[in-house]
């Protein structure tokens, strides 16, 4: 019993010193971000994780984005046929992926692509003393290696998430239009009609909390690795169970704040 009971502690104090440690990482990560907003030599850091962030991960988050619409349009147009609203499959398409699977599907994919890749660069820089080595040169590597990686998630997720848009509304568009032969023109003019600026900034909005979480929670996860290549895969695999968890809890919780605030100022709105 005296062993269950040491057990349950020591694994209750090192959660919530790994918990505390994190937003100790995330307060220095912010500090070194914001005394460098006025270094330009410290913004030249980015142009390698822009492309590494956003150049290479357009294509998987093109293909996904366009086969997420045409899963939507699939599942819903013999319901919408039968009743005859297929005018009106845009909406429903649409609004599903401009207001959650696309900021969702984009932060999974990051999460999945580039916060593995993060964590394992990281990673392997410190389990090789990489990282110690810039501590005993006077840098810190927050402000060299977290900064520029942290700041290019935030930065790019909106923009990846809105390519996850575009191309669900067209994978939508092809499967309604093409294949069950529905008028093109009522497509997307109800969706105009429907969907709102609202819609768009609350997809947005959640795209960077989703970016920032997963650029945080993959460097601190590479700057915790221990234990040689099997902790660095360790590592990986955490980062991306804790990405996750993060995104669907950030998403209800900024879903549920940002329907309170639209029915507070506009009031109540059908679908349909």
């Amino acid at each position: 019993m005296l062993g269950v009971i040491a057990t349950v502690g020591n694994v209750t104090l090192a959660t919530l010193s790994g918990f505390g440690e994190f937003w100790r990482f995330v307060g220095r990560t912010w500090w070194w971000l914001l005394s460098g907003l006025g270094r330009p030599r410290d913004w030249r850091l980015l142009g390698p994780q822009f492309y590494e962030i956003g150049v290479r991960s357009v294509p998987v988050i093109l293909v996904t984005g366009a086969f997420v619409g045409m899963v939507l349009a699939v599942q819903a147009v013999h319901q919408f046929l039968q009743v005859g609203l297929e005018d009106r499959m845009g909406v429903l398409v649409n609004l599903s992926v401009v207001r959650e699977l696309g900021p969702v599907l984009a932060g999974v994919m990051l999460a999945g692509r580039v916060g593995g890749a993060l964590t394992a660069e990281l990673g392997t820089m410190n389990v090789t003393e990489q990282i110690d080595a810039l501590r005993s040169m006077g840098a810190d590597p927050i402000r060299y290696l977290v900064v520029p990686r942290f700041l290019a998630c935030l930065i790019l997720t909106p923009f990846l998430t809105v390519y996850t848009d575009l191309m669900g509304a067209l994978g939508g568009w092809f499967i309604t239009v093409r294949i069950y032969s529905v008028a093109s023109e009522p497509y997307w003019h109800y969706t105009a009609q429907a969907i709102e600026n609202w819609d768009i900034m609350t997809g947005l909005l959640k795209a960077l909390f989703f970016g920032g979480a997963i650029g945080l929670i993959s460097c601190y996860k590479g700057f915790r690795c221990r234990g040689g290549a099997e902790g660095v895969g360790r590592a990986c695999n955490a980062a991306f169970v804790a990405s996750f968890i993060a995104i669907l809890a950030l998403d209800f919780f900024l879903a549920v704040l940002m329907q309170g605030i639209y029915q507070a100022v506009w009031g109540f709105k059908p679908l349909l």
